[in-house]
Protein backbone atom coordinates (compact mmCIF):
# COMPACT_ATOMS: atom_id res chain seq x y z
CA UNK A 1 0.00 0.00 0.00
CA UNK A 2 2.79 2.41 0.74
CA UNK A 3 4.20 1.83 -2.74
CA UNK A 4 0.92 3.00 -4.28
CA UNK A 5 0.98 6.16 -2.22
CA UNK A 6 4.54 6.97 -3.26
CA UNK A 7 3.66 6.71 -6.92
CA UNK A 8 0.85 9.26 -6.56
CA UNK A 9 2.92 11.74 -4.61
CA UNK A 10 2.91 15.24 -6.05
CA UNK A 11 5.96 16.41 -7.87
CA UNK A 12 7.79 19.36 -6.45
CA UNK A 13 7.53 22.54 -8.46
CA UNK A 14 10.74 23.76 -10.02
CA UNK A 15 12.39 26.61 -8.21
CA UNK A 16 12.57 28.84 -11.26
CA UNK A 17 10.14 29.12 -14.11
CA UNK A 18 11.48 31.10 -17.06
CA UNK A 19 12.97 34.15 -15.38
CA UNK A 20 10.31 34.22 -12.61
CA UNK A 21 11.08 33.29 -9.07
CA UNK A 22 8.97 30.58 -7.53
CA UNK A 23 7.35 31.60 -4.26
CA UNK A 24 6.24 28.92 -1.86
CA UNK A 25 2.54 29.34 -1.27
CA UNK A 26 0.65 28.20 1.81
CA UNK A 27 -2.80 26.73 1.44
CA UNK A 28 -5.25 28.69 3.58
CA UNK A 29 -8.29 26.77 4.78
CA UNK A 30 -11.04 28.45 6.76
CA UNK A 31 -11.79 26.90 10.12
CA UNK A 32 -15.28 25.46 10.40
CA UNK A 33 -15.92 27.11 13.76
CA UNK A 34 -15.34 30.63 12.44
CA UNK A 35 -18.50 32.59 11.54
CA UNK A 36 -19.20 33.22 7.90
CA UNK A 37 -18.07 36.64 6.67
CA UNK A 38 -20.71 39.27 6.15
CA UNK A 39 -21.58 40.01 2.57
CA UNK A 40 -23.50 43.23 3.05
CA UNK A 41 -21.67 46.55 2.78
CA UNK A 42 -20.63 48.31 5.95
CA UNK A 43 -22.83 51.32 5.18
CA UNK A 44 -25.98 49.16 5.10
CA UNK A 45 -25.10 47.55 8.41
CA UNK A 46 -24.51 50.95 9.95
CA UNK A 47 -27.88 52.24 8.71
CA UNK A 48 -29.70 49.20 10.06
CA UNK A 49 -28.05 49.60 13.47
CA UNK A 50 -28.95 53.28 13.57
CA UNK A 51 -32.60 52.50 12.77
CA UNK A 52 -32.87 49.91 15.54
CA UNK A 53 -31.19 52.18 18.06
CA UNK A 54 -33.74 54.92 17.45
CA UNK A 55 -36.46 54.36 20.05
CA UNK A 56 -38.61 57.38 20.83
CA UNK A 57 -38.12 58.43 24.43
CA UNK A 58 -41.81 59.36 24.69
CA UNK A 59 -42.83 55.70 24.43
CA UNK A 60 -42.21 53.96 27.77
CA UNK A 61 -40.72 50.49 27.60
CA UNK A 62 -42.91 47.76 29.00
CA UNK A 63 -41.48 45.49 31.62
CA UNK A 64 -42.24 41.85 31.17
CA UNK A 65 -44.57 40.60 33.88
CA UNK A 66 -43.11 37.92 36.13
CA UNK A 67 -44.33 34.42 35.45
CA UNK A 68 -45.56 33.98 39.02
CA UNK A 69 -46.47 36.76 41.46
CA UNK A 70 -46.92 34.53 44.55
CA UNK A 71 -50.12 36.45 45.42
CA UNK A 72 -52.05 33.20 45.75
CA UNK A 73 -49.44 31.76 48.14
CA UNK A 74 -49.50 34.96 50.20
CA UNK A 75 -53.31 34.81 50.46
CA UNK A 76 -53.29 31.18 51.59
CA UNK A 77 -50.58 31.82 54.18
CA UNK A 78 -52.51 34.76 55.68
CA UNK A 79 -55.70 32.68 55.91
CA UNK A 80 -53.84 29.74 57.49
CA UNK A 81 -52.07 31.91 60.08
CA UNK A 82 -55.26 33.68 61.12
CA UNK A 83 -57.41 30.52 60.90
CA UNK A 84 -59.90 32.65 59.01
CA UNK A 85 -63.22 30.90 58.29
CA UNK A 86 -63.67 30.77 54.52
CA UNK A 87 -66.28 29.52 52.07
CA UNK A 88 -64.95 27.59 49.07
CA UNK A 89 -67.39 27.64 46.15
CA UNK A 90 -66.89 24.74 43.78
CA UNK A 91 -67.48 24.85 40.01
CA UNK A 92 -70.65 22.74 40.39
CA UNK A 93 -72.08 25.28 42.89
CA UNK A 94 -71.42 23.33 46.10
CA UNK A 95 -70.10 25.39 49.03
CA UNK A 96 -67.64 24.13 51.63
CA UNK A 97 -67.19 26.09 54.89
CA UNK A 98 -64.16 25.81 57.14
CA UNK A 99 -60.65 27.13 57.39
CA UNK A 100 -57.67 26.39 55.22
CA UNK A 101 -55.29 24.08 57.04
CA UNK A 102 -52.77 23.35 54.29
CA UNK A 103 -52.15 24.17 50.63
CA UNK A 104 -50.09 22.85 47.76
CA UNK A 105 -49.51 23.74 44.13
CA UNK A 106 -52.44 21.54 43.10
CA UNK A 107 -54.81 21.40 46.09
CA UNK A 108 -55.89 22.85 49.45
CA UNK A 109 -56.93 21.08 52.65
CA UNK A 110 -60.01 22.54 54.33
CA UNK A 111 -60.76 21.78 57.99
CA UNK A 112 -64.55 21.72 58.25
CA UNK A 113 -64.77 21.44 62.05
CA UNK A 114 -66.70 18.34 63.12
CA UNK A 115 -67.01 16.91 59.59
CA UNK A 116 -64.02 15.25 57.89
CA UNK A 117 -61.24 17.37 56.43
CA UNK A 118 -61.45 17.83 52.67
CA UNK A 119 -58.64 17.85 50.15
CA UNK A 120 -59.89 20.01 47.27
CA UNK A 121 -58.16 20.26 43.91
CA UNK A 122 -57.64 23.87 42.84
CA UNK A 123 -58.98 23.39 39.29
CA UNK A 124 -62.37 22.44 40.79
CA UNK A 125 -62.61 25.69 42.81
CA UNK A 126 -64.60 28.58 41.32
CA UNK A 127 -63.70 31.10 44.05
CA UNK A 128 -63.00 31.51 47.79
CA UNK A 129 -64.27 34.22 50.11
CA UNK A 130 -64.16 34.93 53.85
CA UNK A 131 -67.24 33.53 55.62
CA UNK A 132 -68.31 36.81 57.23
CA UNK A 133 -67.89 39.08 54.18
CA UNK A 134 -70.47 38.01 51.62
CA UNK A 135 -74.24 38.05 52.03
CA UNK A 136 -76.44 35.92 49.81
CA UNK A 137 -79.10 37.91 47.86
Amino acid sequence: MKDGMDSTAARQAPERIQDEEFVSRKLIRPSLSAPAPRTEPVSERRERLERTDRVPSSIPRRNVAPEQTHAENYYYQKQIQGKTPVVVVMKDGEEVQGFIEWYDRNCIKVNCGSSPHLLIYKPSIRYIYKAGEATKP
